[in-house]
């Protein structure tokens, strides 16, 4: 069964992958566990919604990765791959949830097969797709290793983008803008949260004839709360129409290749008020402060103390980080779980990094966001997605 066409380069596969093996070496583990659908993909190109269950990607000294997952996904593996059959390990059925055996002692059995058993072995402790009952199964099916916490070893070599994932968050920035199109364009006292939500997905996935490319789903749902909802970052929609005299945020991401590129912008419908207007001002103002100094060689906290200086000048309080790492992501998020545009976050900044320039609002009673995806250069950002950045009336 031949694989399907690769996102990537064999070339770029293996750059990443000895990428990898340099990091593991400089944190002093020899095999790595590496549980994250992002990171799993982005080593072997494995994309599939099976991350329900377990399922990993094993990276040892001086071979090819190894799948390992459900026994019925191993197609799904020898589909979206480059490994060969013998490296794409599928446990059998019984193991899924089971309360008398678990896929992590079949893994221990592989391991030690592969003459592992003793090895220093690195696994993703805090992240969503492993569990405290896998890392006892670990733990108990392979008592000669040394089991030790690798959290984001894989993701750190995610941080800076090949010209072909920049490509791709560039289609993503070219759906994205026609999603927001769509709702300048139908969002109207009336019109129901459900039909817009749908209208939403619509923009983001229909293929696009004259650029030759249709959308991947987000690793978040649209969120678009209206009115006192919005002062919580992340509630999605219901069934209830709009009305006038509420402003709603769409915080949506276009997807190409599960490449992100997020984007917020703020509708209000009616006049809106002084407090919408005020926001604007202090928000775009501390947007351009930032988007000033997000050059390579400056540090994640450059950003956001720029940005935090107005947002105090205009006597707004942001309690919250404002932005993170963008790229490649399967749900719940599309963040890549590293760095933080923060005070005290000293990562430096390196050309063609990218990141979601989250400077949200959500205060008592109202919520207001724009923000802006960007890929750090040496002289100055490069903003992915061409929308206008304002808050957008419909009276």
């Amino acid at each position: 069964m031949p694989a399907a066409s690769l996102p990537f380069s064999l070339d770029e596969y293996a750059q990443r992958l000895a990428k990898t093996r340099r990091a593991m070496e400089a944190a002093g583990v020899d095999v790595i566990i590496v549980s994250d659908p992002s990171n799993m993909a982005w080593l072997t190109g494995y994309d599939g919604w099976s991350f329900y269950v377990h399922q990993c990607v094993l990276v040892g000294p001086g071979e090819d990765p190894v799948w390992f997952g459900r026994g019925q996904d191993a197609n799904g593996a020898a589909r979206t791959t480059y490994l060969s059959q013998e490296d794409i390990v599928g446990y059998p059925d019984h193991y899924v949830q089971s309360t008398e055996r678990h896929p992590m002692d079949y893994l221990a059995e592989r391991i030690a097969a592969r003459g592992w058993g003793s090895k220093r072995i690195g696994v993703e402790m805090d992240n969503y797709w492993f569990s405290a009952a896998a890392l006892a199964a670990l733990q108990k099916g392979l008592p000669n290793a040394s089991i030790v916490d690798t959290t984001a070893l894989v993701n750190w070599q995610r941080a800076v983008k090949s010209q072909q994932e920049l490509a791709y968050m560039e289609n993503a920035a070219r759906l994205v803008e026609r999603m927001h199109g769509v709702i300048f364009e139908k969002a109207a006292p009336g019109y129901r949260k459900c039909d817009l939500a749908a209208d939403i997905y619509e923009a983001g996935l229909r293929y696009d004839e004259a650029r030759g490319f249709g959308g991947d789903y987000p690793a978040i749902v649209p969120l678009l709360p209206s009115g006192a909802d919005a002062s919580a970052p992340h509630l999605t929609w219901n069934d209830e129409p709009m009305r006038t005299g509420e402003g709603t945020f769409f915080e949506i991401a276009g997807v190409y290749r599960r490449y992100h590129c997020p984007l917020s912008r703020t509708v209000f419908l009616g006049k809106p008020t002084q407090t919408f207007l005020d926001a604007e001002m202090a928000v775009l103002e501390g947007m351009e402060a930032g988007l000033e100094v997000a050059r390579a060689g400056n540090l994640c906290e450059d950003i956001a103390r720029a940005f935090f200086a107005v947002l105090n000048r205009y006597g707004i309080e942001k309690d919250n980080r404002t932005g993170y790492p963008i790229g490649l992501s399967y749900p719940p998020d599309w963040g890549e779980r590293t760095m933080s545009l923060r005070a005290g976050d000293r990562t430096e900044l390196r050309e063609n990094m990218t990141f979601h320039f989250m400077t949200g609002l959500w205060m008592d009673g109202w919520g207001f966001e724009i923000t802006e995806s960007i890929v750090i250069g040496k002289r100055g950002p490069r903003c992915l997605a061409d929308v206008p950045r304002r808050l957008f009336v419909k009276e």
